[in-house]
């Protein structure tokens, strides 16, 4: 897939303030406050910035962490990068696209993989069936 490149303008004319906080900046969203958090309909999650499919609704699961989680993703379409920041050693996870930060990735999932995918909601956007 290509690669999308955009300035930091560019990215602040298409997001939403809280959407280019937590894809463009590394923030977070505060846990239990997504619309996706305790979201259970059919279909897929793209990423809110170039629109390449993350995940799709049959890997998602109530991980009761306050952000959507999912034990699996879209083969290819997330980046994993060492993240040190808070005091912490986490996994984030980014778009191999566009390289949106979409949460973190941590092994405390379910079977089959023992991943839980953390994501924000802000950085999905929801395509149904």
């Amino acid at each position: 897939m290509k690669q999308v490149v955009k300035s930091d303008e560019e990215w602040k004319k298409e997001l939403t303030p809280e959407a280019y906080q937590v894809c463009r900046l590394h923030g977070t969203e505060a846990p239990f406050s997504g619309k996706y958090n305790s979201f259970k309909e059919d279909g897929k999650f793209n990423c809110v910035c170039c629109g390449t499919k993350l995940f799709d609704s049959e890997y998602k699961y109530d991980s009761r962490s306050g952000w959507p989680s999912f034990f699996s993703c879209e083969k290819d379409a997330i980046l994993e990068k060492k993240d040190s920041t808070h005091g912490m050693i986490r996994v984030e996870v980014l778009c191999s696209t566009c390289n949106a930060h979409l949460g973190h990735v941590f092994e405390d999932g379910p079977a089959p993989t023992h991943l839980r995918y953390c994501i924000n909601s802000v950085c999905l956007e929801f395509e149904a069936r």
